[in-house]
């Protein structure tokens, strides 16, 4: 089972159909066994149950998450797939003691792959959205994958496989979420 975290300021937001609804249509699509909770209700039965992890994005100025990272302290001894879509990516990285930093970008950008890994296998670079106002610095326990001309794009914690990418795959790379779901599977 995937766990869907809504990472949105408040549970059933008016971002929820923006920002949690796309990841979940696709999880639908794909017959992938998902379910949904705020990041202010998950527990220790939801962790447990979860084969894998999806951190959804939110709204610009949607940061409450933020202000809670105690709430994402699970995250260090999950060793399941996680992918932290842009807010999810501040969630994870925070989780590991990264700091956030101004870097606003909105719309198509140009991503840059930089290390070899499964999720951007065969691919030098590609369009990604974007919709985010702060990058994360990337924590040291994990490696820079891709990147835009302004900050990093994608990271991945060393060993295992947890993920972040800043852009918003939902919208325009489903591919990355089908392959991320290759690996929740191959990792099962």
């Amino acid at each position: 089972m995937i766990l869907v975290v809504d990472l949105c300021y408040r549970d059933g937001s008016l971002s929820r159909d923006e920002f949690v609804g796309p990841v979940e249509r696709f999880l639908r699509k794909t017959g992938a066994p998902f379910c949904t909770r705020h990041y202010t209700a998950v527990g220790a039965p939801e962790v447990e149950a979860a084969d894998a992890v999806i951190l959804c994005g939110t709204a610009l100025l949607d940061t409450g998450f933020a202000e809670h990272p105690e709430r994402f302290r699970w995250l260090l001894a999950f060793e399941r797939p996680v992918l932290g879509i842009s807010s999810g990516m501040r969630a994870l990285a925070a989780a590991f003691g990264a700091a956030a930093e101004p870097c606003c970008e909105i719309g198509m950008t140009d991503v840059e792959v930089l290390a070899p890994d499964p999720l951007f296998a065969g691919e030098e670079g590609f369009l990604a959205y974007e919709l985010h106002e702060y990058a994360v610095q990337v924590p040291d326990t994990f490696i820079p994958l891709a990147a835009s001309d302004r900050c990093v794009q994608a990271i991945r914690y060393r060993s295992l496989p947890l993920y972040g990418l800043l852009f918003h795959p939902e919208a325009r790379n489903e591919w990355i979420i089908e392959r991320f779901l290759g690996l929740a599977k191959a990792a099962q």
